[in-house]
């Protein structure tokens, strides 16, 4: 009997289509047919009662606009309207997708890259992102489509600000606190948090010291936010501020900054706010963070009798796994956390709540929240490749990892896996002491290089 053949995406990437605004698969015709394809998927997955409907947010991208109103007028040729929201966060048209009458909502963003690239990220009415089957069924139909010349246009948008109101609303009234007499620093990357950040935090009574929130179309990311904290963490200690929050361009997520201008990364967000869940009786006992997530960061939490459950890189791994354990909270290192309870997707603004929630529940600086958090010295190694033969098939390269393990003994941690897009194998070796994770690193790197380069 003949194998079967996987499917493979050839548009849709771990994070929606992205590309060169402009270029294959963000060039006009290709945008156009996809909204044609979605619109015959919205049709029939439109929520009971309602008519076929797709909501479409932007982040500041010079691209946003035009893009957005190619989809619609590929939306709208197939009887499918479209509900504008604007300039928008990725977590907000998941939100608004899933409490709206809405279909399918779409993000145009390519979140922390810089601004000539684009994307599109589509959530379905439960506000989870597509899955890949489905994701696979549109790349089909855009594909059957692109055969014939395609007849496209553009479909003039305005955007609707009662859906930014309701994003925000639904943001403050997950917050039990009041914020009076603290100054927050954000930066909002030039990007979609822009307009709505500072608004938030000054409704709760926070005085907010506003950076990144000039964008022109270009400087998205550039040199700020969540990628680039440095003047954030020197502006929160000048400004003798509570705490710093950096976005990435969509705002899915969030790296903060504590009062003493120390980054707090995704690891330790995610300690500060599972102490909080656990303080509350509403954790359980376990947190999913992934393979990357710090040998420290899991000590600690075992410190506090909570279990780390790691799952692949990638917040949709984050995701699929809390779902599967039904565990409340996840995140990874860059500052995508998961709030189970609140979001079905990353959102860099509920993160900042959620810390603060902690925070003032507290009565804890940042600092003090995390000042038992040990970062063991990690280092990462890429080296290409010229074949991905399977990892146990490299016996010198097994040998050298097995020798690392026993001589760390349970205080430090091997992981060498295969990059899933380019020729690459990743070594990350961390432990207690510098020279060791040094010396076990460059061991396995050689090992890796006999074989494989």
């Amino acid at each position: 009997m003949a194998a079967s053949m996987e499917r493979v995406r050839q548009l849709f990437g771990t994070d929606g289509m992205r590309g060169v605004a402009g270029r294959f698969p963000l060039d006009e015709p290709t945008v156009y047919v996809f909204g044609q394809a979605l619109a015959e998927w919205a049709a029939r997955h439109a929520p009971a009662g309602n008519a076929p409907r797709v909501l479409i947010g932007i982040d500041t991208r010079e691209s946003g606009p035009w893009l957005a109103e190619v989809l619609a007028a590929g939306l709208r040729s197939l009887g499918v309207d479209a509900s504008f929201a604007g300039l928008i966060t990725t977590p907000g048209v998941a939100l608004l997708t899933k409490t709206g009458p809405f279909a399918a909502g779409v993000m145009i963003s390519a979140s922390h890259n810089s601004y000539e690239d684009n994307g599109l990220k589509v959530f379905d009415h439960s506000g989870f992102k597509l899955p890949d089957e489905t994701e696979l069924d549109l790349e089909d139909a855009i594909f059957r489509r692109l055969e014939s010349p395609v007849s496209h246009g553009r479909f003039s948008l305005s955007a609707d600000p009662g859906l930014d109101r309701q994003y925000l609303d639904y943001l403050r009234s997950t917050f039990p606190h009041r914020l009076d007499g603290r100054t927050i620093v954000v930066d909002c990357a030039h990007g979609a948090a822009t307009h709505l950040a500072a608004p938030l935090l000054e409704s709760l009574g926070a005085t907010v010291v506003r950076m990144g929130c000039d964008p022109d179309g270009r400087n998205i990311n550039e040199n700020c936010g969540a990628l680039h904290v440095e003047d954030l963490c020197a502006r929160v200690v000048a400004e003798n501020a509570f705490a710093g929050f950096a976005f990435d361009g969509d705002a899915d997520r969030c790296i903060v900054v504590s009062g003493s201008g120390a980054k707090v990364d995704g690891d330790a967000v995610l300690l500060i706010c599972s102490r909080h869940l656990l303080r509350q009786g509403r954790l359980g006992d376990a947190v999913v963070a992934t393979v990357m997530s710090n040998l420290g960061f899991e000590k600690a939490l075992e410190r506090d009798g909570i279990r780390l459950i790691r799952s692949a890189v990638g917040d949709k791994y984050v995701l699929k796994e809390m779902v599967r354990t039904g565990v409340p909270i996840g995140g990874e290192q860059s500052g995508h956390v998961i709030f189970a309870e609140y979001a079905t997707t990353g959102d860099g603004l509920l993160t900042a709540l959620r810390v603060l929630d902690a925070a003032v529940a507290s009565g804890l600086t940042l600092d003090e929240s995390i000042a038992d958090l040990e970062i063991y010295p990690q280092s990462l190694v890429n080296l290409v490749v010229r074949e991905k033969k399977p990892i146990k098939d490299l016996p010198g390269v097994v040998r050298e990892i097995e020798a690392a393990e026993a001589a760390f003994n349970g205080s430090g941690r091997v992981l060498v896996r295969y990059s899933g897009t380019e020729a690459k194998i990743r070594v990350m070796v961390e432990g207690a002491r510098q020279q060791d994770v040094d010396h076990w690193t460059g061991r396995i790197a050689e090992a890796i290089r006999a074989e494989l380069t």
